[in-house]
């Protein structure tokens, strides 16, 4: 099992920037692949990122490519994503993910495990 706990959401003005972490604990944390989700309301959760196992790859959804960036510090079972230039329709509960592969994915059933969530608000 691996348990994952996000902080560091909030609210925000538009434009401005915020960075989340994912703290992992149980098994090894360098043998998962890590993504973040996202849902707004009313809608279904969405692919935003994903790092692989080393950090040495990383993939983004066009919709915050250039603007959010994931990394990770094994050494801390912690991944980040660092989320600038922030706009209202980022507006969204944030989840992390863990998947037992090199590289992970973008769909929700190539992840195994998954945090509660925190909450991003972007005011206008």
């Amino acid at each position: 099992q691996v348990q994952l706990v996000e902080s560091g959401g909030g609210l925000v003005q538009a434009g401005g920037s915020l960075r989340l972490s994912c703290a992992a604990s149980g098994r090894t944390f360098s043998n998962y692949a890590m993504g973040w989700f996202r849902q707004a309301p009313g809608k279904e959760r969405e692919f935003v990122g994903r790092i692989s196992w080393s950090g040495g790859s990383t993939y983004y959804a066009d919709s915050v490519k250039g603007r959010f960036t994931i990394s990770r510090d094994n050494a801390k079972n912690t991944v980040y994503l660092q989320m600038n230039s922030l706009k209202p329709e980022d507006t969204a509960v944030y989840y992390c993910a863990a998947a037992g592969t090199y590289f992970g994915g973008s769909y929700q059933n190539e992840y195994d495990y998954w945090g509660q969530g925190t909450q991003v608000t972007v005011s206008s």
